[in-house]
């Protein structure tokens, strides 16, 4: 006796979301890696140049956790991008400051980030592009705004070699 399969009943929103979000990451590693940063490095130097932040409000802005956070700073720091200095407002804290040729590496690798986004954004129409980005704006502040409680920790699954 053969299980029949239940039929859908709506289009597999998660498979479509995780696949395009997972290939999407993996075209903007390869292209900031050219430059050598990773999509971890750009999001610490461009939320460090918008304000004086301290590395624990710069991990939760980039969703990463503090081992996370500690290995992106020291990558940071090694290369002369970005340092580690007291706050201006709290001498007991300590912020990221991103160097000038910190600085210099963030416009290019923002031009980097913009043009993968445009990449995939070009590939639709204008109208569905536009309705695309409104969409996935309108879950992100609504319905998809916060995870729940799970079990377990979700994570992705990991991928074949190919």
């Amino acid at each position: 006796m053969t299980a029949m399969a239940p039929a859908r009943g709506e289009p597999d929103l998660s498979f479509l979301l995780d696949h395009t979000s997972h290939v999407l990451r993996t075209q903007m590693a390869a292209a900031l890696a050219e430059i050598g940063l990773t999509a971890r490095m750009h999001c610490v130097l461009v939320h460090a140049l918008e304000e004086e932040r301290t590395q624990i409000q710069l991990a939760e802005l980039g969703d990463m956790d503090k081992t996370t956070m500690v290995v992106t700073i020291d990558a940071l720091e090694k290369a002369g991008l970005a340092e580690r200095r007291p706050s201006s407002t709290d001498r007991r804290a300590r912020i990221i400051a991103v160097t000038e040729k910190g600085a210099e590496v963030a416009r290019r690798s923002q031009a980097i980030v913009d043009g993968v986004h445009s990449a995939a954004l070009n590939a639709l129409s204008e109208d569905e592009a536009e309705v695309l980005v409104r969409a996935l704006n309108h879950l992100a502040v609504g319905h998809l705004a916060a995870p729940v409680e799970a079990p377990q920790v979700i994570r992705r699954a990991r991928q074949q070699a190919k």
